[in-house]
């Protein structure tokens, strides 16, 4: 639904989103009423303090403004929560009802001083209950009135000015870009977006220094940002609503499916290969690649012991001892990452906590466990490090003896040029072989770590032929196909669940955008009734919802001109747009380079039903999966908790100490299944 248009702008807001604030704030005004119609009925008739005229005029207008607050409360709640989200039409006469309680805020603000004037001047000889009924009128009055300011300041849209829109007698829908006033406005539309979402950046990223390289990042990110949206006109609730009505229809999806067929072997590797000493060495590496995160992840983990393992070694100085780079000035970072990957100080060559955009932090050891030199790179925990991940265009990435085009995600490109310069151009790798030569190279990080060491091991190939890289939920828009299929032979990325990064790339939000246009656009519910039930499936499961559409009831000849269709949502084609109605459309799928998940792929899953207990073990099944698997987001309550590095490792140990209790069924009667 496109946002509401009121005061002569379009805002954040669409005309069904006043239901629950509204709904909230009728209560609120209820009870105030309430409550000043008992205080005025007790003191009828026998006001006999200071002030008291003040006082009667005070208590009398404000029943009567309460009333009218609470009849146009009443009003805009009944409206807003009529017709569907395409279909405003019984919503028409919000507008003047917004109107109607704007004007009502001026009488509030009179009697909010005038109450003010009576508690500070005339209220001397009434008694305290009165005084405090008074004041806590007053104070609710000042408080509403700032909470609806801060709502105006939030829901303000900066591309909402009318003098930015077409002119009024263009149609609503898909409008002809083909003329020259046409390609000059949507051109001059974007230029705004751009420089809005520049904005935004540089005031969330307030603390950053503003030179060349941040200013940089900054417009690259905003031109990506306001091209995806460019071509909608949805408000935030409408995508809430989206989500929830399509994680209902993956979830019935998922239940009427027959089970996949099992892969039984790694895509790109023999048949015989061991599953099990895979997951021992991916569980062996996550523990690198958590530890790279320093003591926030080690104290989130060790909520309990955490504090007073560290609290002995934050200060201790050991700069003599070990090769270390910035940002660990009371050595928490090191000492948590002592604690978790149990070396000692001489096996660390060079530990690096310098970040900067395109510049994340790695450190270097030697596993005498495992007999290699680890390089484990850290994932996102800066502003800087999310900067790195939004900067998500391609950038050529020539690899010699690679056929097809090689590109890959710019952002993580750049990191692993700095690295790669660090451990080759700095000699940081001939340090280590020189200590250990006969060990071999084992990369690994997570997240935006996983994505960087990916990269970084392609760099690194053709010098150390027989490296390994463990990439533990890697982004999913991170490599071009020639270069995945290169990866195969030496990468092994490692996702948990139903994780959103590993399925996050710009061609799969292009393809989410379009399910949530096509769903919003078909359901014939009204948006509050969509959200109250989403949320309850949320926290409480069932069964999905089986929401009818637009279609069930509409005659056949009326389909080809819907009141407010698919396309209402649309303002304008792009590239990546063609038809709602095809899940197969061709300019989607041409719009952007499409982005692949490196390596072969291990997908854990939960075993059993998708909702447990919080105070249920969970058991896990790992299996090999391809890269084709993760072309479209799941949504799924547990998208952001599976991509969390101790979820990672709590599924990984889970899978190499539990191993008799997890084997699948399958697996125990066929001795070839490589599943677990």
């Amino acid at each position: 639904m496109p946002g509401m248009v009121v005061f002569g702008r379009r805002w954040g807001i669409a005309s069904d989103d006043l239901v629950f604030p509204g709904s909230f704030e009728l209560f609120v005004r209820v009870l105030w009423w309430i409550g000043t119609l008992i205080l005025y009925t007790h003191h009828r008739g026998h006001f006999d303090c200071n002030g008291k005229g003040v006082l009667h005029t005070y208590l009398v207008g404000l029943l009567v403004v309460l009333a009218l607050i609470i009849l146009s409360l009443w009003s805009i709640v009944y409206v807003s929560a009529q017709g569907t989200i395409t279909n405003p039409g019984p919503r028409r006469s919000i507008p003047a009802l917004v109107y109607l309680r704007a004007l009502l805020y001026i009488p509030e603000l009179v009697w909010a001083c005038l109450g003010a004037f009576w508690v500070s001047d005339d209220s001397k000889g009434c008694d305290l209950a009165t005084v405090g009924a008074v004041v806590a009128a007053v104070i609710a009055s000042w408080i509403i009135l700032l909470f609806t300011g801060v709502g105006v300041v939030f829901v303000f849209d900066p591309l909402g000015n009318p003098r930015t829109q077409p002119a009024a007698m263009e149609p609503l829908g898909v409008r002809d870009l083909q003329s020259t006033e046409g390609t000059q406005f949507f051109s001059t539309a974007r230029s705004l977006a751009v420089k809005v979402w520049e904005s935004r950046l540089r005031l969330l990223c307030c603390c950053l220094p503003q030179d060349e390289s941040h200013r940089a990042a900054f417009s690259s990110i905003a031109q990506l940002v306001s091209r995806f949206f460019s071509d909608t006109d949805l408000v935030p609730s409408d995508i809430a609503a989206g989500l929830a009505l399509l994680h209902q229809e993956q979830d019935k999806m998922e239940q009427s499916r027959d089970p996949d067929d099992i892969v039984t072997h790694s895509p790109s590797s023999p048949i015989g290969e061991d599953l099990e000493a895979e997951l021992e060495k991916a569980s062996h590496c996550m523990q690198f690649a958590a530890a790279a995160y320093g003591w926030p992840l080690y104290i989130y983990s060790n909520l309990l012991t955490g504090p007073c393992k560290l609290s002995g070694d934050c200060c201790r100085s050991r700069a003599a001892e070990y090769d270390i780079v910035g940002g660990d000035h009371l050595g928490c970072h090191f000492s948590s990452i002592l604690q978790s990957t149990g070396l000692q100080y001489r096996d660390f060559i060079h530990v690096s906590f310098h970040n900067q955009i395109y510049e994340i932090p790695f450190f270097v050891a030697l596993d005498h466990k495992r007999e290699a030199v680890l390089v484990a790179v850290r994932g996102t925990l800066s502003l800087k490090d999310v900067l790195t991940d939004l900067s998500a265009e391609c950038e050529n990435l020539p690899i010699e003896g690679v056929t097809g085009a090689c590109y890959a995600h710019k952002g993580m490109c750049q990191a692993a040029g700095y690295i790669y310069r660090k451990l080759v151009n700095d000699g940081i790798l001939n340090q280590a072989f020189s200590v250990a030569p006969e060990y071999k190279l084992v990369i690994t990080g997570h997240s935006l770590g996983a994505g960087t060491a990916s990269l970084l091991a392609i760099l690194l190939r053709p010098s150390f032929p027989t490296l390994q890289c463990y990439s533990f939920s890697p982004p999913g828009g991170l490599l071009s196909k020639a270069l995945a299929d290169y990866s195969k032979d030496f990468v092994v990325s490692v996702v948990l669940g139903k994780d959103l990064v590993p399925r996050l790339s710009i061609p799969n939000m292009e393809d989410l955008k379009r399910k949530i246009l096509k769903i919003v656009s078909n359901c014939n519910k009204p948006k509050y009734r969509i959200l109250l039930r989403g949320c309850w499936y949320e926290l409480f499961g069932g069964d999905p919802d089986d929401f009818p559409t637009e279609m069930d009831n509409r005659r056949e000849e009326e389909l080809s001109q819907p009141l407010l269709g698919e396309e209402s949502l649309i303002i304008r084609h792009s590239s990546s747009y063609q038809s709602l109605a095809s899940d197969d459309s061709p300019a989607h799928k041409a719009a952007h380079l499409p982005l692949f998940l490196p390596g072969r792929v291990l997908h854990i899953t939960e075993d059993g039903p998708s909702r447990r207990s919080c105070f249920s073990q969970a058991r896990y099944r790992a299996e090999w999966s391809n890269e084709m698997a993760f072309r479209s987001i799941l949504i799924s309550p547990r998208m952001l908790a599976d991509h969390m590095p101790d979820a990672v490792l709590r599924a990984l140990n889970s899978l190499t100490s539990e191993r008799p209790f997890s084997l699948c069924p399958s697996s125990l009667n066929d001795s070839q299944h490589n599943t677990i």
